[in-house]
């Protein structure tokens, strides 16, 4: 049997058999090792016969039972423990010898996320209690609770444009007033709060608004004796491969006025950075009074989908205050812990390790020997 064939046996077999939900599946970078394990069955085999040799030499003493009597009480299950205990420690071994790998889930690299929260008019609507703007800025300061102390945070506030509420930083006690300092505006611009957001992660990068206004005006065309304008090269990077920043923006309306919010996605998606889209709100529309103006707000979910699925992020609807207080609670654990392929080999060994001084160590204390 070949490496290849080998391969195949395994990855059927483990498929054939009942793995535990919620354990990480693990695959092999040196699957050929595994052969070794062949040496456990051997070793079980060798153990059982010197076993059975054991009782042959015992049935020549005639005086055995005088010599029981004498002695008390024989072991019993002890004298198979250590051997037991060394057999998994050495199959534990074998396996770390073939490296394995696994899915598992470890702390984020994630340094800093920019929480871009509509302040737009139709915030104080009162179908998610007390109102929609008050639920939001509570659930952003449970949020901020919830995060590790060495991720920054800043804060960006949009309405008809959008302004930096804080820049990043560690102390939360400056985050929270910038929360509680939110005033109601009129319009709702979801392209430009990303556009800022992305200026805040990347201050050296020269990100302007007017630069999608450029970037438009390039891809229609320009006339041939106006020169173009001298400009660092960019090179975008897959969607979501920027693992050092994230942007949360929650609206509960569509986009009115500013860049489009597509545009603005892919500016993100170009730079890796996911952009989370948390909805609150009616799907349907509802009509709000604002400063003696009524206006009709309905939830854009396809272009906050999009939005989210272009960075290689994820859409959230939040209907009710516990429903977005769920919904951070999910974000604070989905940009701590982060899913990755990791080589677990060292924590066999370490496990096969403490097994062996176990088995040893037990040896000692009942019988006087290792083994």
């Amino acid at each position: 049997m070949d490496l290849t064939a080998l391969k195949t046996w395994l990855t059927g077999l483990a498929s054939q058999l009942h793995w535990p939900a919620g354990v990480p599946r693990p695959s092999f970078l040196w699957p050929q090792f595994l052969w070794l394990l062949l040496l456990i069955p051997v070793l079980v085999l060798l153990y059982l016969w010197l076993q059975g040799r054991r009782r042959k030499l015992a049935v020549r003493y005639a005086s055995l039972a005088i010599v029981r009597e004498a002695a008390g009480k024989g072991p019993g299950w002890r004298r198979h423990l250590p051997p037991l205990l060394l057999l998994a420690a050495l199959t534990l071994l074998l396996l770390a010898s073939a490296r394995p790998v696994a899915v598992i889930a470890l702390p984020s690299n994630q340094q800093t996320i920019i929480l871009a929260m509509d302040v737009s008019g139709s915030m104080r609507a009162t179908d998610v209690e007390p109102n929609r703007l008050v639920a939001a800025q509570n659930a952003a300061k449970a949020f901020l609770k919830d995060l590790p102390r060495d991720v920054k945070v800043g804060i960006v506030a949009f309405a008809g444009s959008a302004q930096v509420a804080q820049l990043p930083t560690l102390n939360r006690e400056d985050l929270v007033t910038a929360i509680d300092r939110f005033q109601l505006q009129r319009a709702t611009a979801t392209g430009n709060a990303i556009v800022i957001s992305l200026a805040t992660l990347f201050p050296d990068a020269g990100i302007e608004l007017r630069q999608l206004s450029m970037d438009r005006m390039r891809s229609i065309g320009r006339s041939l004796d106006q020169p173009e304008p001298q400009q660092k090269e960019f090179i975008p990077v897959a969607p979501g491969s920027y693992n050092s920043a994230a942007i949360i923006m929650l609206t509960d309306g569509q986009r009115t006025v500013g860049v489009d919010p597509l545009d603005a996605a892919k500016m993100a998606a170009d730079r890796g950075v996911r952009v989370y889209t948390v909805g609150i709100g009616t799907v349907e529309g509802e009509t709000i009074g604002f400063e003696g103006w009524s206006m009709r707000v309905r939830l854009d979910e396809e272009t906050l989908k999009a939005i989210a699925q272009k960075t290689a992020a994820e859409y959230y609807y939040a209907g009710t205050a516990q429903d977005l207080n769920k919904v951070y609670q999910n974000l604070s654990s989905r940009l701590t812990l982060e899913k990755k392929e990791t080589e677990i080999s060292s924590l066999l060994a370490l496990a096969g390790a403490v097994l062996a001084v176990l088995a040893a160590g037990l040896s000692m204390l009942w019988f006087g020997r290792v083994l």
